[in-house]
């Protein structure tokens, strides 16, 4: 035993200095763990760190963005919870990245000048702003990485220049306020007074709405801060419950329509203002800058209608950008200055429409005049803050907006926001526009979320009424695709189209406090835009011509902006070559000279072609003649296997400006030239019995005019019910000509289709130079290198066939004036078809040599053809709205000694008793006519009770709708207007 003692002490002494250093290693290692590992406890207070008592935690998305402007992009189920009636981004922080999620936004700094991590200036991130880039010098050192993205994407050295200066501004503090006051009235309650001490636990809260571990930063004052903020316990308010009827002999509220349009829907905005038409009511009206054929078609409204106004201070607003704010104050600005008496303002957009009638949504307003009807989120509101990006600095220039780092909410406000569709009363719009000299640090301190929290923290809080009288047509899978992101740094959703699939729920929207529906497009489905209208208003009668056709105008010769598309201008001047070849003959000589207009046509919410109008010379005179002409593009959809998988295959064709979200193309003529982005789109029909398409993976061959394989596409394809697209990633310019697309599934050949790229012979206008051809038909510089270890020469054309190909190709690039002119006439020729002309003037129908061409008005497909549903008309005197299409006189009905005239118009009652007129100040209800209830209340015959003395005569609750002229018991002779089928009903 001693010889193992001696040597355990000798080993120890040994290697003492050992133990001695690893001692103080481990020593260290403990206190550090101490000093900055949580505890039990401190780990729960950490897991329950800014969440729901539904134990979801709190998510801030971060994008790891390539500063040097490279994006990618990855979609989280999370960054799409948006409330149900937002119109707006879901997800701020998204910014075509990959997602890192933090549990806990940075501690926002106290207001005894501490400063939390968040506010400290950022540590270099490792890559620096490109100076050489900018024709200016930074007024700082750009350290954010956000900032340095934004500055490298952006076009121009103006908008360069604007995103370092708010950037500068963000560094130093400087940009945003760090205190706000709510003037919202506190009811008695004293901002940070004590209430005492109580009990609290953390597995049972006495206020359980919401709890934050402010670490780092923790004090009486931020926590009251932080839960003002949120709207807890005392700065809450509770929403309030609009009243369903007015008060007796309350006048009735005036409403100032305030339309933001945008796009080409001219038709569709014109019925929108026929529906929603009153004498009392307004329409100011707020077109796109960029948009000059809608705001040269609108501003003819002025002449005709003394309610209506169009904004002469134009904004080009993007999605989810601020200049949607910046319009809306200088347009209600506008609206106060013109003088105009009314009670609430209602924006709306050219995609809304009413599912209330017209004297519903006033009678509702009239009962709650001075109130402010705003969506609001409906979650909690540091969630709202993150998932909207209200904590995140944003900037819009060049048309986009542009993330440039983090921002700090300013403190004693409540915060809110929602949707962007309001119906604000006139009080607090006079506030908000700063009418009147106000002077309110909220108007100047507020950016984000901006109608909301201003009600919420103004004297106007106790006006707030969570509900924006909209119903939105959310469907999370299809409008949540990250659609904007070439304008805006983040994913956003938008609402789908409703289309006859959707009806049930306009229908379930009957009850409830709902007027307004979106979004509706006629180009997408305009039968449930017609259906609804009928609901509302009664039906259209039989014969009315055109009622399920929609025409959409899609390029004008007077629009400077936007800029025409050169290959949609070539390709229509060729069409206008072949329909007159068409019409000359031997006698007869048409030429056209100048093209007009090109217009979209639909019929049963099928596209059934383009309409060009255009002016032609006859016969060598000096005579011009407007013509118009109806053609449609061919298709060449071919199957090699039809028992295979093919023969499910329902549609298949190319094009571009394809929309996810309503899974359509917006380029229905299909003309694609050397600069578009082509898009296959195909879908698959079901399969017998209603079984479902098989599942596919699929591989797209894309081969240019000289029998080159351009790009090769994977696509998997499992839901026969959805629209499939593929966007290929072509080298431009594209190679001009007869392009193909190859399926290929399972090493086979299985179908595929053909698509025209057109040259291009007019350039903004100017026929292109020889050189210029040369440039532009000559296809890209590098040729597309075909993936390794796969063999798909075996789909292509032979050696010797490519070679002739290309040879040919080469020689068409160098076509110019009319050699290029035969070319393209001899493409167009093959893609498309020349269905129809017509006359423009009945009084020029005949052009020569015994040429004779039907009026345009007088077919059902010309763009000049009778369009009632969309027609502005006279404005009827008794009831202040427009006459209906089929209603030109107002039903009438008169006695025999013409001593009592009544008249039904839609929902209006008046009648006329002995030259004394008397306004029933009633609305017929909802008729019940054999079981079926119908919102139509046009009638040719009512029965009244005989009269006595000099009071007018009492209605009963008897309609009658017959045939001919009848007499009741008391002698009056009804004279109906119209034939209707013997029915008859009673009142609700």
């Amino acid at each position: 035993m001693a010889p193992s003692k001696t040597l355990d002490t000798r080993w120890v002494r040994r290697y003492r200095s050992f133990f001695i250093i690893g001692s103080v290693i481990l020593s260290i290692q403990v206190f550090l763990a101490i000093k900055f590992f949580p505890t039990e406890e401190d780990g729960e207070e950490n897991a329950q760190e800014h969440r729901d008592l539904s134990g979801r935690g709190l998510n801030i998305e971060i994008v790891n963005e390539d500063p040097n402007g490279g994006v990618s992009s990855r979609r989280f189920k999370e960054n799409y919870l948006v409330g149900d009636d937002e119109d707006s981004p879901s997800n701020s922080n998204a910014v075509n990245g990959l997602y890192n999620r933090h549990k806990v936004p940075p501690d926002k700094p106290d207001l005894d000048g501490r400063i939390s991590p968040g506010d400290k200036v950022p540590h270099r991130n490792g890559t620096s702003l490109r100076l050489e880039e900018l024709d200016f010098v930074p007024a700082c050192d750009i350290v954010t990485k956000e900032a340095i993205s934004a500055i490298h994407r952006a076009k121009t050295q103006r908008c360069k220049r604007e995103l370092v200066n708010i950037t500068c501004l963000i560094q130093r503090g400087r940009l945003y306020p760090k205190q706000l006051t709510s003037s919202c009235p506190s009811q008695g309650f004293t901002a940070g007074k004590s209430l005492g001490c109580y009990e609290d636990k953390k597995t049972f809260r006495m206020l359980t709405g919401y709890f934050a571990n402010l670490k780092l930063t923790n004090s009486p004052k931020h926590c009251m801060n932080m839960c003002l903020q949120s709207g807890f316990q005392y700065a809450e308010f509770t929403p309030q419950v609009p009243k369903e009827s007015a008060e007796p002999g309350e006048p009735r509220a005036r409403i100032a329509f305030l339309l933001t349009l945008n796009g080409r829907a001219l038709r569709q905005v014109r019925r929108l203002i026929r529906v929603l038409f009153h004498k009392d009511h307004f329409f100011f009206i707020h077109v796109d800058a960029r948009q000059d054929y809608l705001y040269r078609e609108l501003l003819l409204l002025e002449k005709t209608l003394p309610n209506v106004r169009l904004a002469r201070q134009r904004f080009a607003t993007i999605w989810g950008g601020s200049s949607l704010l910046q319009m809306l104050l200088a347009s209600m600005g506008e609206l106060l200055n013109l003088g105009w008496s009314w009670d609430f303002i209602i924006n709306l957009s050219e995609s809304d429409f009413p599912i209330k009638t017209n004297n519903q949504l006033r009678e509702f307003l009239t009962a709650n005049k001075g109130r402010n009807f705003v969506k609001s989120h409906g979650r909690e509101v540091q969630r709202f803050v993150q998932k909207q990006g209200l904590d995140k600095t944003f900037v819009e220039c060049d048309a986009h907006m542009w993330r440039t780092g983090d921002r700090r909410l300013p403190w004693g406000v409540q915060m809110d926001g929602g949707s962007d569709w309001v119906a604000l009363s006139r009080p607090f719009v006079t506030y908000l526009a700063g009418i009147n000299g106000t002077t309110d640090l909220l108007l100047q301190g507020l950016i984000t979320s901006f109608f909301h929290t201003l009600l919420r923290n103004s004297q106007f809080c106790t006006t707030y009424v969570d509900n924006n009288l909209h119903v939105t047509n959310w469907k999370r899978r299809l409008g949540c695709r990250c659609q904007y992101k070439h304008v805006v740094d983040w994913c956003g959703c938008s609402p789908n189209d409703f289309k006859m699939e959707d009806w049930p729920r306009l229908q379930g929207t009957e009850g409830r406090q709902l007027f307004f529906a979106r979004k509706f497009e006629p180009i997408v489905n305009q039968a449930v835009i017609h259906q609804l209208e009928e609901r509302l208003y009664g039906l259209y009668p039989p014969g009315l011509p055109n009622v399920a056709s929609y025409w959409q105008s899609v390029y004008h010769h007077a629009d400077l902006s936007p800029p025409p598309d050169d290959s949609l201008v070539t390709l229509t001047h060729s069409l206008l070559r072949l329909a007159s070849k068409l019409l000359n003959s031997d006698a007869c000589s048409v030429t056209p000279s100048r093209l007009l207009e090109v217009t979209s046509y639909h019929h049963q919410d099928s596209y059934k072609g383009s309409l060009i109008l255009y002016e032609v010379s006859v016969g060598g005179s000096s005579d011009v003649v407007i013509l118009e002409t109806w053609v449609r593009p061919q298709q060449f959809l071919w199957g090699l296997k039809m028992n295979g998988p093919v023969k499910t295959l329902k549609t298949l064709y190319v094009s571009s400006d394809y929309d996810q979200k309503e899974q359509v193309s917006r380029n229905n003529l299909q003309t694609l030239g050397p600069f578009s982005e082509p898009v296959l789109v195909f879908q698959l029909s079901e399969g017998p019995a209603g079984a479902s398409a098989p599942s596919l993976n699929l591989t797209v061959l894309w081969v240019d005019p000289a029998g080159q394989l351009a790009e090769v596409s994977e696509v998997h394809v499992e839901d026969a019910s959805t629209v499939n697209h593929v966007k290929p990633s072509l080298r431009e310019p594209l190679l001009p000509g007869v392009w193909e697309v190859k399926m290929v599934l399972n090493s086979s050949l299985v179908a595929g289709t053909h698509f025209l790229v057109i040259p291009l012979q007019l350039v903004s206008g100017v026929e292109i130079s020889q050189h210029q051809s040369t440039f532009l038909h000559n296809g890209p510089a590098q040729s597309f290198v075909a993936p390794e270890g796969v063999d798909y020469e075996r789909f292509m054309a032979s050696a010797g066939e490519k070679l002739a190909l290309r040879r040919k190709a080469t020689a068409n690039s160098k076509r110019f004036g009319v050699d290029l002119q035969k070319w393209i006439d001899s493409l167009t020729n093959r893609f498309y078809k020349v269905v129809e002309s017509c006359a423009a003037s009945t009084r020029q129908t005949s052009l020569c040599g015994g040429v004779i061409l039907e009026p345009c008005e007088g077919t059902v497909w010309s763009s000049l053809a009778p369009d009632p549903k969309s027609q502005i008309c006279t404005v009827n005197n008794i009831t202040g709205r427009m006459d209906r299409s089929h209603d030109n006189t107002v039903n009438t009905i008169i006695s025999q000694d013409r001593s009592l005239e009544v008249r039904v118009v839609n929902d209006d009652l008046l009648y006329h008793w002995i030259g004394h007129e008397v306004k029933v100040d009633i609305v017929i209800p909802t008729l019940l006519i054999t079981g079926h209830v119908t919102r139509e209340v046009i009638v040719a015959d009512v029965l009244f009770k005989s009269h006595q003395g000099a009071s007018p005569p009492t209605l009963i609750t008897m309609f009658h709708i017959g045939f001919g002229n009848e007499v009741d018991q008391a002698g009056y002779k009804f004279t109906p207007l119209r034939k209707r089928p013997a029915l008859k009903t009673h009142l609700r």
